[in-house]
């Protein structure tokens, strides 16, 4: 008898077909490959305060956290994040029923889109956009709908076409997707357009998930303006936070949900069956660093915005055009100046020519021709690696 073989067919599911390995485990392994300097993927060089390392150090030795936590998350950083969205933008959440936290704010995201879409859904989000967004959409059977944010040369920024979003939302959408401050592009939403996407949303009754990971690290007089504290918003709006961004922690995988009652809910119950719980003792330690002084978050975001100036100089100089963030820490600029036109072959050639890495920002579009000129450089890296890549780049494409 002969029949299909186990290995004749493939094994990925239909939804999932077109991901394959993400871009930044490729470049990370072209920069170990090659030695060149990593300014692909977005993690810090260097560890976050002692004194919240050494309160992780504290609670392994003193038993928390070592077996299972709560589900939830442990009431000691619930209770934090409670706090701490009290205290910086005036909203009041009960920590039993209101937060979640969860494994990285990747975790979230997945989270979410699980428990609110159902399969034939539409989902409109900003593009570029995280690479998980589009995969997590597909899990979920939904249909992404990007939204292109717009190169605007002049201001040296990306701009949200908001007839274009209006245009976008059509009878099947249940979900806006929004990312502020906004990675890759590195633009911080203003007030004026969170206020018009808060009225689409009230107006076609949709909710919205919005990824606020970056809400500390935001520049040049930029605002953070959480999407829940506008008019109607609250109860529609699930806010993904992250230790990792602010308190570089990122191996701790720690993140959260702060939403209404019946939407944590649902978020939790999707949330169950994917990790149940993780970051036992890094819990406590984040539940620490919240309630840090101003004086740290200052003191972080002026140490950012310095490295931020330093690449940017150093890019320009080597003839990129530079579109300088006012949030996150990473860097877009354009590679046409360079007489280059595709960001992909230019970043896996980019190694080999400047020793430094790079990603490719088409990678994060669905119209990859509107990110092909574009490539994303990371600044959250040591001042001296910096130093080195910007005089890797002059040297390898000043005129």
């Amino acid at each position: 008898m002969t029949g299909m073989t186990a290995t004749a067919r493939p094994f990925l599911n239909r939804r999932l077909a077109e991901f394959g390995t993400t871009v930044f485990a490729e470049m990370s392994a072209l920069a170990l490959r090659t030695g060149s300097l990593n300014l692909g993927q977005g993690f810090p060089d260097t560890d976050g305060p002692e004194e919240i390392r050494e309160a992780a150090v504290r609670a392994l030795r003193d038993g928390r956290g070592n077996q299972y936590p709560p589900g939830p998350g442990v009431p000691e950083l619930r209770t934090a994040i409670a706090e701490h969205q009290r205290r910086r933008y005036g909203l009041t959440f009960d920590p039993d029923t209101e937060v979640l936290v969860t494994a990285g704010a990747t975790e979230a995201i997945a989270a979410a889109l699980l428990a609110l879409l159902e399969p034939g859904d539409e989902v409109v989000a900003l593009e570029p956009y995280y690479d998980s967004y589009a995969a997590c959409i597909a899990m979920a059977g939904a249909t992404r709908v990007p939204v292109t944010l717009r190169p605007d040369p002049g201001q040296a920024r990306f701009r949200l076409d908001l007839d274009e979003l209006r245009d976008a939302v059509t009878d099947r959408t249940r979900l806006l997707l929004i990312n502020t401050p906004h990675n890759p592009t590195g633009t911080v939403l203003t007030r004026e357009e969170l206020t018009v996407i808060a009225e689409l949303a009230v107006e076609r009754d949709l909710l919205v998930v919005t990824d606020e990971v970056y809400e500390h690290l935001v520049f040049d007089g930029a605002e953070h303006v959480p999407l829940a504290t506008l008019p109607g918003m609250r109860d529609r709006t699930v806010t993904l936070g992250s230790a990792g961004k602010t308190f570089s922690f990122t191996g701790w995988k720690v993140g959260w949900v702060t939403a209404a009652p019946g939407l944590v809910a649902a978020v939790r119950s999707a949330k169950q069956y994917l990790t149940y719980v993780a970051s036992g003792p890094f819990q406590y330690a984040v539940a620490e660093a919240l309630a840090l002084p101003d004086t740290y978050f200052d003191a972080f975001r002026a140490d950012m915005l310095a490295k931020r100036d330093l690449l940017a100089a150093g890019l320009t100089e080597a003839g990129f055009t530079v579109y300088r963030p006012t949030g996150t820490y990473f860097i877009t600029a354009d590679i046409r100046p360079l007489g280059e036109t595709d960001g992909i072959a230019f970043c896996r050639a980019l190694p080999e020519r400047a020793g430094v890495v790079a990603i490719p920002n088409a990678v994060f579009y669905d119209h990859r021709e509107a990110g092909a000129p574009f490539v994303r450089f990371a600044f959250c890296k040591r001042t001296e690696v910096l130093a080195d890549a910007a005089e890797r780049l002059r040297g390898a494409f000043a005129r």
